[in-house]
């Protein structure tokens, strides 16, 4: 590879960022929102924009048509990732826009990207600055906001729905990195069949961007530009002829894109959005009762490297969420596999790993855990610092005793059955009921057992 080859290709910029439109005339698909005419095209022309959320599939252009409106409304532009940013850094931004404000008539835009994992209070922390106009809020969404975005919050905001790109779309933006990329312009690339690329694509302008990088890539460390083709090139001046002349062609043809995708599984993008999916897919599965599914998304994780333990860690927080006490032996058996994975790693680490996730797919499913401890914290939120009951106090003084710590307190197992009927709430919670039981053999009994010992819950 030339010089400067290297310098296009090595300066770590992705195709499809180096290739990203900067206008809505560039722009690619969604004319539905953007085209002549169209709603959002028409809220950019005459400058009235509000805030709004973008619901699409991934590489559809959400972020992108975020940068182009404020570029093109000459806007301040922040922009946080759900991801990795917290409510610390929703109000650092907030700050700085009212400051933005005060300089300027034009008010500023509040990107963020994945919304949808914004907590209740990330996103309540946004409320206020959307009410008073402090920013414009530009959501993107892969999840139906109306499952993960808070109402007080979407009622604000309006909903606008990208589709997949068509094949059409796909073509255009092949064609565009083709002839206007600079590093790519440097390659003798001629595409015969486009069918593999734009299936395999599924629609996403960042998976087609990233195949056709990982195409180009090997092309370049393969023999089809030898050292000796490298040396002859640098006569190319002298004898007038172009370099190409001693490349060979980069064909691409369907049998090439999926053998190149086999060979290298980094579509699986273990950084990224298709990294979430596919761990959400995983864990929807098993709570769903599927083995089979579940035993198909990890074979996709572990075959585009994702690190074991972090579908093992995965399976752990599911046997105590989903499964529960409906199987206590669930969260001992993915505990147990997450130590087996750390000790054999890969590749026999799979196996574990499998048999973990059908036992967990299909066992009996109870959330009453998780729900009995967000009911004692919205409890806790509610009523604020109830007074612990004396009787269940310590009273490791003298001043204590005198006055009435521990005074009461029956000792369980010097009753019969081991138990004393005592309070063990505060005194303004008595008889509130925290834990349900699932319908399920195991929580059956323990029902059964609470309402022998504690009618005043009326299970």
């Amino acid at each position: 590879m030339s010089e400067e080859k290297l310098n296009i290709a090595g300066n770590g910029i992705p195709l499809a960022e180096r290739i990203r439109p900067k206008s809505l005339d560039e722009y690619v698909g969604q004319e539905h929102l953007v085209g002549k005419g169209a709603i959002l095209r028409n809220m950019i022309d005459t400058g009235n924009i509000s805030s709004f959320i973008l619901w699409g599939p991934p590489g559809v252009g959400k972020t992108t048509l975020a940068y182009i409106i404020s570029k093109q409304l000459n806007r301040p532009f922040f922009s946080l990732s759900a991801v990795s940013s917290g409510v610390k850094e929703v109000r650092e931004v907030i700050a700085k826009a009212k400051d933005k404000n005060f300089f300027s008539r034009q008010t500023p835009i509040l990107f963020i990207d994945e919304i949808h994992r914004f907590s209740k209070s990330q996103q309540d922390a946004l409320l206020g600055a959307v009410e008073d106009g402090t920013i414009i809020l530009i959501g993107a969404t892969t999840e139906n906001p109306s499952f993960e975005v808070i109402s007080p919050l979407l009622s604000r905001c309006q909903v606008y729905v990208l589709k997949e790109l068509t094949a059409e779309n796909l073509d255009t933006l092949l064609t565009r990195a083709l002839e206007k990329d600079e590093y790519l312009k440097t390659l003798n690339i001629k595409v015969k069949e486009k069918e593999a690329l734009f299936r395999y694509s599924g629609g996403d302008a960042r998976k087609l961007l990233n195949i056709l990088e990982i195409i180009t890539s090997t092309y370049e460390a393969s023999s089809a530009v030898s050292s000796l083709t490298r040396e002859s090139a640098k006569s190319d001046k002298k004898s007038g002829k172009s370099s190409s002349d001693h490349v060979h062609a980069l064909v691409i043809d369907n049998e090439l894109v999926t053998n190149r995708l086999q060979e290298n599984m980094a579509m699986y993008d273990k950084n990224g959005e298709q990294h979430y999916d596919i761990i959400s897919a995983f864990i929807k599965s098993m709570r769903g009762s599927d083995p089979n599914a579940a035993v198909y998304w990890i074979a996709r994780m572990l075959k585009g490297g994702e690190d074991p333990l972090f579908i093992a860690r995965r399976m752990v927080i599911l046997a105590a969420e989903d499964i529960g006490l409906a199987n206590p032996n669930a969260l001992l058996l993915a505990q147990s596999t997450f130590a087996a994975v750390q000790q054999i790693g890969l590749p026999e680490g799979r196996i574990p790993l499998t048999e973990c996730a059908i036992y967990l797919a299909t066992s009996q499913k109870s959330n009453s855990v998780i729900t009995a401890i967000d009911g004692a914290t919205a409890y806790v939120e509610q009523t604020g610092d109830l007074s612990v009951p004396l009787h269940l106090r310590n009273a490791p003084t003298k001043l204590m005793k005198e006055l009435g710590y521990s005074d009461g307190y029956k000792y369980a197992h010097e009753y019969a059955g081991n138990f004393a009927d005592l309070e063990f709430l505060p005194e303004e919670m008595s008889g509130t009921k925290i834990y349900d039981p699932g319908e399920n053999k195991k929580e059956d009994e323990i029902r059964q057992r609470i309402r022998r010992l504690w009618p005043k819950y009326k299970y």
